[in-house]
């Protein structure tokens, strides 16, 4: 497994705009296509006005695979075109889980996607 972390680092005073657009519209979308949503925050203390989120996949190619889905859907596309003004930039990075992470090893029962 990798676990992929995206920043989004937003206008001043945009998150609570951005999180009500993507439960609105964005998450049906993501848990459809990308499937293993490890988790979704804002931050609170540090670097502020930013979105952290990891998604979990078996490997580069399922990544690729199912961001490349994403790119193609025509809601995501509508859903983009709204929250993109909110953003200032991204910043993504893979992450390797521990061994004895609970994202380690490809369970199923973490997929939330309906398609496999």
């Amino acid at each position: 497994m990798i676990v992929e972390e995206r920043i989004y680092t937003l206008q001043i005073g945009e998150v609570p705009q951005y999180l009500n657009l993507y439960e609105q519209e964005g998450l049906a979308i993501q848990r459809r296509i990308l499937g293993r949503m490890v988790g979704y925050f804002s931050t609170e203390i540090g670097p502020l006005h930013q979105i952290v989120h990891l998604w979990a996949y078996r490997d580069m190619q399922e990544r690729t695979e199912r961001r490349a889905r994403l790119m193609n859907d025509p809601g995501w596309k509508e859903y983009v075109k709204k929250t993109r003004p909110l953003q200032v930039s991204q910043e993504n990075k893979i992450l390797i889980p521990a061994p004895f992470s609970p994202w380690a090893n490809d369970d199923p029962a973490l997929d939330m996607a309906a398609e496999k």
